[in-house]
């Protein structure tokens, strides 16, 4: 009797490998430095997470700027019509 049950395969296709690792270094340099503010924040050092909170602001726009980076020059763009991809 055949199972009709769908396969893991079917629900998670494979996906694709890394093409750039400092994206989730800096996903976790950010999630760092965002933990580390609300504990200053907690323990009262009010002027020490203002600037730990700015930091993070930057790191994180670091990040979606490689992110964005990474997809612009491997052509992984979102944005770009189905038509568009089939010329190239």
């Amino acid at each position: 009797m055949a199972s009709s049950e769908p396969t893991a395969s079917e629900f998670f296709p494979e996906k694709k490998h890394v093409r750039n690792p400092l994206v989730p270094v800096g996903a976790f340099i950010t999630a760092g430095v965002l933990t580390a503010g609300l504990i200053s924040f907690r323990r009262g050092n009010s002027h020490l997470g203002q600037k730990l909170m700015r930091a993070r602001v930057v790191v994180q726009g670091a990040t979606v700027a490689l992110m964005v980076g990474t997809a612009y020059y491997y052509g992984d763009n979102p944005w770009q019509s189905d038509q568009k991809k089939e010329k190239i």
